[in-house]
């Protein structure tokens, strides 16, 4: 089973000046306290949570074009597994559907990876056209547990995915389908750092 995209709240992202900044020094741990719909998200304190319990959880980069949308939607498919997701992916529906909303939306990697509670299916591509007005990396993964679907995407501006992008593996690898967690996996999540970066015209 493929999900559809849940990336959502665009409008709230803006291309101003990137500024420097250290690693991040701290982490922040938020746990579904919904018996039916449980997950653990663990991620830098500098991303601001939004919606959550029955909404799709947002995360948002305060200064700079870089959000992380969690959304758990009933499923029927009880034999799924990342890699039989992986072998069924059709290039052609996964892009047309991004394309709806990411004109120019082209597929990369295609891959399974670990959340913290087992494997999940990735895969991420660009927008040329997008909705911001500036190219946009996507990064999608999903995965079933319990008869619930999860989605976590991200999207952030391709001209910082290179300080992006670990900011984003690092809430993929320690995302969790279940409310017990622990933080952390993988190394300290870095803040996104880099010169300052001039508003797109």
């Amino acid at each position: 089973m493929n999900f559809r995209p849940a990336i959502s709240g665009l409008a709230a992202l803006t291309l101003g000046l990137l500024p420097a900044a250290a690693y991040a020094q701290s982490v922040n741990v938020t746990r579904s306290i919904l018996q039916d719909q449980p997950y653990t998200v663990i991620y830098p304190d500098v991303m601001v949570p939004s919606g959550g319990a029955t909404e799709p959880l947002n995360l948002t980069h305060p200064s700079v074009p870089l959000q992380c949308d969690i959304t758990i939607v009933p499923v029927q498919d009880t034999d799924w597994t990342a890699q039989s997701a992986l072998s069924s992916l059709n290039d052609g529906e996964v892009t047309a559907s991004w394309a709806k909303t990411f004109p120019g939306f082209t597929l990369g990697t295609k891959t399974t990876t670990p959340y913290q509670s087992g494997p999940a299916l990735l895969y991420d591509g660009q927008s040329t056209d997008s909705p911001m007005g500036i190219p946009l990396t996507i990064v999608h993964t999903e995965a079933v547990d319990a008869g619930r679907g999860y989605t976590l995407d991200c999207l952030f501006a391709t001209e910082i995915a290179a300080q992006a992008r670990p900011m984003v593996d690092f809430i993929i690898a320690n995302f969790s389908t279940r409310s017990d967690a622990d933080c952390c996996v993988g190394a300290e999540a870095k803040s996104v750092e880099t010169a300052p970066i001039a508003p797109t015209q």
